[in-house]
């Protein structure tokens, strides 16, 4: 091989997707490889090339623009709009990709240098490469779900109970039942212990110590419902012709993750433990699915014996370190939100706790909420404060004080914590966000029935809202009125999705710059903005159409799919979406926790790889698709 083509196997080698085939099928690649030199302006393809190529880019930039045509004053008129650009060791893959636009215009921006190969030519070389074939083949939502499962799936990989021993889950002893005793025996033994299920052994084996091989089988409750009541069976019949025999045990020596994998592929939800030979005690699938969570409820039951505000201040300090550690064990970022919120949740109503300890018992019944990223559960570490105070309607006047007492104790309490002070003032120390229920109300209908810019955001704030502590019923009331009314206020669905898409995620990356809209591109993505408050604004907007009560945003998606506001495939793409964004903004956090930094949402492209930074222009591919669908309904 001359030094040439040495030079560009080389170099092809080093693209992803491309670093992943081996050097015959690169060779074959460079083989079919042509070299084209375009100068600044010229339109690609260059002349002389009527099929379709893939370019990659050896030195220059390439811009590719969207033809969109309309009609203005009566004419037909075409317009330009830049899609996105290419640099060096890019690849432009638009005339070979199945999201092509039909009408696409790609012009050099500077002179420059190109290898091409044509799309057949390539697809013949990687055919027998199925994940490196995937990437050219699929479209921006189908290669985006398949890195989603990856991470999923690397996720339950990397879970701890790889080397955590069954000996840390089982519950001991086991409870068991002769199997000659009655089904309804069996009914009556769960019901006063509060079991799921039961070993069944030997009739007149020794009641304590029950070998291995006294053990016959076991009964559960669904063996109640599908053996014994749906088919009528007469309860009175020995418990031996409703339980599952051949029953499976597993020795404590084992791992947890031997356990799950046992009850996994045997479908069973309960696996009875053995030490020694002699039944030990049960562990179940919950107990370890569980896993993930347990250093939560760890943290949640200490917050609780908490006797200062102090002691409360430095176990948030732990919060950074729970979030290192959650992301080395590879879990996802809906999991760790979800963890992070719960504790943020457990030191709320502690130092509500507290405060009663001081002001003594509420005048009335009341709910402290939380707004934004805690009341979604996709809190991580160390976030501001956004809180208020429903009361009851019993309210009175002189009430107030006790209130406001309690608001600024666990705000300032709170702020001792790391959860600094609202900087828009959106807390309980507030007077306009303490209030009662009637009020409430009130606030909600006006921002309903007069959507001006102030209450798009309120609107935007306050729709999300959970009770962390009190009476549910004062949320839940006001919740149901307000849904009633978005339902059928189409005006006010159609400000807020104006309002919504105000927000929008960038064409993608050209060199180490992020590439805006406006041209103003800028050295770092900010993935909470540009990224995740355009799902979770659509998920809003389609919880609020369709009278969903969840605040959760993957919850409020999945709920709208299939509705006439959001089909089942837009759904699950804006699910990949967000799980992909929300997995590198969780990642990107972490290292900078781990490196002493505070974190923040900023990530610079030079922390991306080529195929992430792909990966990323599909999510936004398939934000940027559902925004538009959304604009065409208001047109």
């Amino acid at each position: 091989m001359n030094n040439e083509l040495g030079e560009i196997q080389d170099f092809i080698k080093a693209i992803e997707p491309f670093d992943q085939l081996p050097n015959d099928a690169i060779a074959s690649i460079v083989r079919n490889i042509s070299i084209c030199y375009v100068r600044s302006g010229e339109a690609l393809p260059p002349n002389g090339v009527e099929v379709p190529m893939l370019y990659f880019l050896r030195k220059g930039s390439l811009a590719y623009f969207g033809l969109e045509r309309g009609i203005e004053s009566g004419k037909e008129t075409e317009h330009k709009r830049l899609l996105g650009k290419y640099g060096e060791r890019d690849i432009c893959t638009v005339f070979c990709s199945p999201d092509s636009h039909v009408a696409i215009e790609v012009v050099p921006q500077e002179d420059t240098l190109l290898y091409a190969i044509s799309c057949s030519d390539l697809a013949s070389v990687i055919t027998d490469y199925p994940d490196v074939a995937a990437f050219f083949s699929q479209t921006a939502a189908q290669r985006l779900k398949k890195q989603v499962r990856k991470i999923n799936e690397e996720a339950i990989m990397a879970s701890t109970l790889m080397n955590t021993s069954v000996s840390d889950f089982y519950h001991s002893p086991a409870v068991t039942i002769e199997n000659t005793s009655s089904i309804q025996a069996a009914a009556q033994k769960m019901t006063e212990l509060g079991f799921s299920c039961l070993v069944v052994v030997e009739a007149g084996t020794n009641s304590e110590f029950h070998e291995q091989g006294n053990v016959v089988g076991i009964v559960t409750d669904k063996d109640l419902r599908r053996r014994c009541i749906a088919v009528g069976l007469d309860y009175q019949k020995p418990v031996s012709e409703i339980m599952t025999g051949d029953l499976k045990l597993m020795d404590i020596n084992h791992s947890a993750y031997d356990a799950l994998i046992m009850m996994t592929s045997a479908h069973i939800h309960h696996l009875p433990v053995t030490k020694n030979g002699v039944l030990a005690g049960m562990v179940t699938v919950t107990d370890l699915m569980n896993q993930e969570g347990l250093n939560a409820v760890n943290m949640s039951s200490t917050i609780s014996k908490a006797g200062s505000v102090e002691d409360l201040a430095d176990l948030a300090k732990m919060l950074p370190k729970l979030q290192i550690r959650m992301a080395k064990l590879g879990n996802t970022a809906d999991h760790v939100g979800k963890t992070i919120s719960a504790i943020t949740n457990a030191i709320t109503a502690k130092l509500i706790a507290m405060a009663k300890q001081q002001l003594g018992p509420e005048p009335v019944p009341f709910a402290w909420l939380a707004a934004g990223s805690q009341a979604r559960q996709e809190q991580f570490a160390h976030s501001d404060q956004d809180n208020a105070l429903i009361i009851s309607d019993e309210m009175k006047p002189e009430d107030d004080l006790w209130f406001s007492k309690l608001a600024k104790f666990v705000s300032d309490g709170l702020a001792a914590c790391g959860f600094i002070y609202c900087p828009g003032d959106v807390m309980a120390t507030n007077a306009k966000w303490r209030q009662t229920e009637s009020i409430w109300q009130q606030y909600f209908d006006q921002w309903i029935d007069t959507p001006e810019p102030q209450a798009l955001m309120h609107g935007s704030i306050f729709f999300d809202l959970n009770t962390v502590y009190g009476d549910e019923s004062l949320l839940a009331n006001i919740r149901r009125n307000m849904l009633r009314k978005t339902q059928q206020n189409t005006l006010f669905i159609a400000h807020m999705s104006t309002n919504a898409l105000k927000l929008r995620p960038p064409l993608g990356f050209f060199r180490d710059f992020v590439l805006s809209y406006n041209g103003n591109d800028k050295k770092t993505l900010d993935l909470k903005h540009n990224g995740i408050a355009p799902i979770v604004d659509l998920a809003r907007i389609y919880a609020l159409q369709e009278g969903i009560v969840a605040v959760n945003t993957l919850e409020r998606l999945r709920q709208a799919s299939g509705t006439k506001s959001l089909s089942k495939e837009s759904a699950a793409n804006l699910i990949d979406a967000l799980e992909f964004l929300a997995a590198l903004r969780f990642e990107h956090q972490a290292r900078q926790l781990q490196s002493g930094i505070a974190a923040d949402n900023y990530l610079s492209p030079k922390e991306l790889s080529s195929l992430e930074r792909e990966h990323l222009k599909d999510a936004f591919k398939v934000i940027k698709e559902l925004q538009n669908s959304r604009q065409t309904t208001l047109a």
